[in-house]
C-alpha cells in the first residue's frame, strides 16, 4: 500500500529539550524533525543516554518542557489543553516499556482488559480483544496467570498485548526487549513486529541493538540531539 496520499501519524518539527544540571544547561534534543507514516515501523537507534527515552516521552505527550512542534494524527499537541492531550494519548497511542509494569494482582487477561475499560469499551468486547491478542502472542493457555506466574518473556508479551489493546495508530516502545536474554528477545520482538504489522499500526521503537533495528522498516539515529 502506498503512503503517498496519507498524512503522517506523527510529525515532529524542530523538537528541543534542555535540562539544568548543577547550574549547567544540557541540550538533550536539539531540533529533531521526524515524520512517521501509517503502518511504518521505525527503529530509533542510539547509545544509552543519547535522548531516545526523552524523544519517546515527547511523542507520547508524557511530559511538557519541549520546544518545537508535535503533531499526533493531525492534532497539534501545543494547541491542545491537558484534557485534549490525554484524549490524544488514549485514542491514538500505545506504549510498551522495557520493564513491563503489569499490575501484579491481575491476571494476564485483566491486564489487557483494563486499558480498554478505561477507554470506554464494554467488558465483553474488551475480554475478547484481550484473548485474541494474547493468543496471537502464544499466551492463549496463560490467560488466567498473574505476572508472578509468568516468565520474563511472557510478561513482556502481555505488555505488548496491552500496548496494542486499544488499536493505537502509533505504538511507542522503549527498549521493549532490553530486559530479556538474546533468544527470548528475538522471539518476543518477532511476535511484536508481526502483531504490529497485522494490526496496521505504526511504531517507533527505541533500541541500542543494531541487529534488532535492522528488522524494522526504517532506522533513524539520534546523535548529539539530532536525528541522522
Amino acid at each position: 500500500m502506498s503512503n503517498a496520499h496519507l498524512n503522517p501519524v506523527v510529525e515532529l518539527r524542530g523538537l528541543t529539550r534542555s535540562f539544568e544540571q548543577g547550574g549547567v544547561r544540557i541540550d538533550v534534543l536539539r531540533g529533531v524533525d521526524l515524520d512517521i507514516m501509517p503502518g511504518e515501523i521505525v527503529a530509533l537507534l542510539g547509545p544509552s543516554g543519547s535522548g531516545k527515552s526523552t524523544l519517546l516521552q515527547a511523542v507520547g505527550l508524557l511530559e511538557g518542557g519541549f520546544g518545537g512542534e508535535i503533531v499526533i494524527a493531525g492534532h497539534s499537541a501545543e494547541k491542545s489543553d491537558a484534557n485534549a492531550r490525554t484524549t490524544l494519548r488514549r485514542d491514538h497511542l500505545g506504549f510498551v516499556y522495557q520493564f513491563h509494569h503489569l499490575l501484579p494482582d491481575f491476571d494476564a487477561r485483566e491486564n489487557v482488559v483494563l486499558p480498554q475499560l478505561v477507554a470506554g469499551k464494554p467488558r465483553k468486547e474488551a475480554e475478547e480483544r484481550a484473548e485474541e491478542l494474547l493468543t496471537a502472542l502464544g499466551l492463549g493457555h496463560r490467560l488466567d496467570h498473574r505476572p508472578s506466574q509468568l516468565s520474563g518473556g511472557e510478561q513482556q508479551r502481555v505488555a505488548v498485548a496491552r500496548g496494542l489493546a486499544n488499536r493505537p495508530d502509533l505504538v511507542l516502545a522503549d527498549e521493549p526487549t532490553g530486559n530479556l536474554d538474546e533468544a527470548t528477545s528475538d522471539r518476543v520482538l518477532e511476535q511484536f513486529l508481526a502483531l504490529v504489522r497485522g494490526e496496521g499500526s505504526a511504531a517507533l521503537i527505541a533500541t541500542h541493538n543494531e541487529r534488532l533495528a535492522a528488522r524494522m522498516d526504517r532506522v533513524v539515529r539520534l546523535h548529539d540531539g539530532v536525528l541522522e
